[in-house]
């Protein structure tokens, strides 16, 4: 896991360092919608002999690596573009119900799927650096109700920071990464 979270880290400063706008946002990785930038890391990863054609871009999992890991990405930005604080930033990641898009609810979906590969939960945080509001309370909330109220069983949490990324709001990126052992037991 460490290993794979540090080439998604590395592929997202490259992407960063293209200094390509997604849309009409400002340049950087930071503003990148999920589905696209999956499919970025994925061409990102393909490239590298270790990963060569592997890695595919799928409803269930968003990445598979084939034979090696199904992954689930959630991305968190307190902040938007345009500098101001999102509203909602933090259900993408613990809102607690199967069936979801949270990565709670990825959790369910995955820790169901009938797929041979070990199975991973991503989440790419995005912050001013210094944070004007620190991620990681989302990132031990998740832990906390992952373990004490869904029933998750999740192995150590993996992370991987970059620092000085071009975008003026989204200045550092922090890859954080579980993976998901199993499920005790899921109502629904």
């Amino acid at each position: 896991m460490q290993e794979i979270i540090r080439d998604i880290a590395d592929a997202l400063v490259s992407i960063d360092s293209s200094r390509i706008p997604y849309h009409n946002y400002k340049p950087g990785v930071g503003p990148y919608s999920e589905p696209t930038l999956i499919k970025k890391v994925r061409d990102i990863l393909n490239e590298n002999k270790k990963y060569f054609n592997l890695v595919q871009t799928k409803r269930t999992p968003d990445l598979l690596i084939k034979g090696f890991w199904a992954l689930e990405f959630k991305i968190v930005r307190p902040f938007g573009d345009n500098g101001k604080e999102a509203e909602n930033w933090s259900v993408n990641l613990i809102h607690p119900y199967p069936g979801n898009i949270s990565s709670l609810g990825d959790c369910v979906k995955l820790g169901r799927a009938n797929l041979p590969e070990r199975k991973g939960i991503i989440v790419i945080g995005y912050e001013h650096n210094p944070p004007k509001i620190p991620i990681e309370p989302l990132i031990k909330s998740f832990e906390l109700i992952s373990e004490k109220v869904m029933n998750i069983q999740l192995n150590q949490l993996i992370i991987e920071n970059r620092k000085n990324l071009v975008h003026p709001v989204h200045q550092q990126l922090t890859v954080y990464g579980w993976e998901l052992l199993g499920l005790k037991f899921i109502a629904h």
